[in-house]
């Protein structure tokens, strides 16, 4: 595992949170899980049957209106991300981040249609994050 600390994480929380409740629903238990590029290629080839590197993996423990699951995060993917989006890595992280808890709300982003949805989501809160100037993104 990647030698990670997460920084801002009490305006992300209450972010998440605040995303969570915006939608109707309430947090349950959240656990975001921050790794490297094998530990999630392994972790998406083991319970997934995928043999490709991505950047989160969610398990969803979500019951009727309270969210709940495992996030794991590719810290690698993120950097890399961030490099090839011309975003900062903290942009990027807050974005996945915001990425695996849509995924347990019930977004998907397998078809074309249902990718733009997650997109035009995953701005909206981040926008509203940025609006706080608090996590500098």
């Amino acid at each position: 595992m990647p030698s990670f600390r997460l920084k801002h994480k009490t305006i992300l929380r209450e972010h998440i949170n605040q995303t969570i409740l915006a939608s109707g629903k309430h947090s349950g238990d959240l656990n975001f899980i921050f790794c490297n590029d094998e530990s999630l290629l392994d972790i998406n080839k083991r319970f997934l049957q995928h043999d490709y590197y991505t950047d989160v993996i969610t398990f969803d423990y979500s019951s009727a209106k309270t969210i709940s699951g495992d996030i794991y995060i590719s810290i690698d993917r993120v950097a890399e991300n961030a490099k090839t989006e011309k975003q900062t890595f903290e942009t990027e992280l807050g974005r996945v981040m915001i990425h695996g808890v849509l995924h347990l709300m019930g977004y998907g982003d397998k078809e074309k249609s249902a990718k733009a949805l997650m997109r035009k989501n995953e701005n909206k809160f981040i926008a509203l994050l940025n609006s706080t100037n608090k996590y500098g993104l």
